[in-house]
């Protein structure tokens, strides 16, 4: 097994070196937004379907095409990993990580922050990518000496980093509580990501502290990508998600009076099988099945929750500079 995995990791790390290249030479500024510039007419588009839209034109559409498919081409490389088991593999169906990494513009020389990244789904494929020439940051929930969960939760985080210093050697382990704090060193990277934590911050009534930690670890013309569960559109946000559902224009609302701006929406994670109205809420589905037995093929029938999928930047210049 050692052997298969130590070859392996030579054809990755030759891949990526490859890939790399080819990215190095196509991709925007580290200091620029994937994408449009900020401002532009096409910066503001959104996009609908399952593809990435960034909204070039003009002379630049052909290196930025080339830079994506560079890095598409070592996100299939790292998505068929030894390092994701079979049940994280089977989640892409719901998850479209390869699209919506994609749609929020990443590339393999970014720093890249993952704020609260739970058990590592998404820090399993990120991490990866940047590994080489980029940096990853991890922004932890606080530590709680008190709470055996959440204990045992960041130490198998920190295991799985320890595990594989060839796809997470450098990642850095930073904090993001109620009080804000830096989750990276001011002004620093190209991209902050969240993955269904809005409505957590929500619930503790901090996500404006959150957004503005988000804000100020961001370059001017950074991105700030955030997934999370969709609430039904028309129907009143309870400012605490006590269901885990989010209207996706309270959030934008919300995000946007951090200082950020909307660049492009996407409908890479819809779910319309997803109708929102469960007794324990978004956890009723999968994979959390909070109901356990109760109507468990109901529910696995209707898959992982509807869920938007934002792209933001920093502005270049602005109120929160």
């Amino acid at each position: 097994m050692s052997r298969i995995r130590t070859s392996r990791t030579a054809l990755i790390a030759a891949i990526v070196t490859i890939v790399a290249g080819c990215a190095s030479s196509c991709s925007t500024p580290r200091n620029a937004a994937p994408g449009a510039p900020a401002g532009s007419a096409a910066a503001s588009r959104t996009a609908a379907g399952r593809g990435s839209s960034t909204g070039v034109v003009g002379p630049s559409a052909a290196t930025h095409d080339a830079a994506e498919q560079a890095t598409a081409a070592q996100l299939d490389l790292i998505l068929a990993g030894d390092q994701r088991s079979p049940a994280e593999r089977a989640r892409d169906v719901y998850r479209h990580p390869k699209e919506t990494l994609l749609f929020f513009g990443i590339r393999p020389d970014m720093r890249v922050v993952e704020v609260w990244p739970g058990a590592g789904w998404y820090t399993e494929i990120i991490a990866p990518l940047v590994h080489q020439r980029g940096k990853f940051y991890a922004a932890l929930e606080p530590a709680d000496p008190q709470s055996v969960f959440v204990t045992r939760a960041q130490q198998a985080y920190r295991d799985k980093l320890a595990a594989r210093p060839d796809l997470y050697g450098g990642a850095q382990i930073t904090t993001l509580g109620p009080d804000g704090g830096d989750i990276a060193p001011p002004a620093s990277v190209d991209m902050v990501l969240t993955f269904r934590n809005l409505h957590d911050w929500m619930a503790e009534s901090w996500a404006p502290h959150a957004l503005e930690a988000m804000y100020r670890a961001l370059k001017p013309g950074g991105v700030l990508g955030v997934v999370d569960h969709r609430g039904k559109p028309g129907l009143p946000q309870d400012p605490r998600a006590k269901t885990g559902y989010v209207s996706e224009d309270y959030a934008i609302r919300i995000i946007e009076a951090a200082g950020f701006e909307l660049a492009a929406r996407s409908e890479i994670n819809a779910n319309p099988k997803d109708t929102k109205d469960y007794p324990q809420g978004v956890w009723t589905l999968p994979p959390t099945y909070r109901l356990g037995a109760e109507d468990h093929d109901k529910y696995a029938a209707i898959g992982e929750s509807d869920r938007f999928t934002l792209r933001f930047i920093k502005p270049r210049s602005g109120p929160h500079e």
